[in-house]
């Protein structure tokens, strides 16, 4: 069976993978031990839902413009982060396990990061904010259709009402023009990119 997942995965012309069937935790973790060396997957899982991503180069050159682009604001702004990349989140009483495309604590480490950032080529995902919502990570990026979507936390300390606001501006990172990283994120030059964003952090 293991074979035939992995094969399966392997020819599916879609960078997002649902598994068909609802499984068990140690289900889960049985299938993920199977496809723990094959690096070019992430797998998600949520309720019973298992989703694979298969990470392309388009995903990949993005993931890693944001890194430098943020990591270069960080810098000039002088603001203290520490970058957790994709360390995995999961808890079996929670019902979830996800790995960011990125993550940062800024400031201090805490519980769990502040940020986490997804890159979405193919739009959709199981649980695409449920299971942030479960880790109370207090702001979530997307990057969908060419532009960063954000949302926000809210009403963190009522389970019944938590949920989170999508918002046009940072509240981790008010002074950050998304316009100009969206922009510079599209450039077709790493290095123009990196450029035109210290540039103008500069004016």
């Amino acid at each position: 069976m293991s074979v035939q997942l992995v094969e399966k995965i392997a020819i599916s012309p879609e960078q997002k993978f649902n598994l068909p069937g609802s499984y068990s935790w140690e289900e889960f973790k049985l299938i993920q031990e199977v496809l723990h060396a094959s690096s070019r997957l992430k797998i998600t899982y949520l309720d019973g839902c298992i989703e694979f991503m298969k990470l392309g180069e388009r995903h990949e050159t993005i993931k890693s413009l944001i890194t430098i682009l943020l990591g270069l604001y960080f810098f000039e702004k002088q603001i203290e982060f520490i970058p957790v990349g994709s360390a995995t989140r999961e808890s079996e009483i929670k019902g979830v396990s996800f790995e960011p495309d990125e993550s940062y604590y800024i400031g201090q480490q805490k519980e769990h990061p502040d940020l986490a950032i997804e890159i979405n080529i193919t739009s959709g995902g199981i649980g695409k904010l449920e299971r942030y919502k479960r880790f109370q990570i207090r702001e979530v990026w997307f990057w969908e259709n060419e532009e960063i979507a954000i949302y926000h936390l809210r009403d963190a300390d009522n389970p019944e009402i938590i949920h989170y606001e999508k918002i046009n501006q940072s509240e981790i990172l008010p002074e950050l023009d998304f316009a100009l990283l969206t922009r510079c994120l599209l450039m077709s030059s790493s290095l123009e990119a990196m450029t035109a964003f210290l540039s103008a952090m500069k004016k």
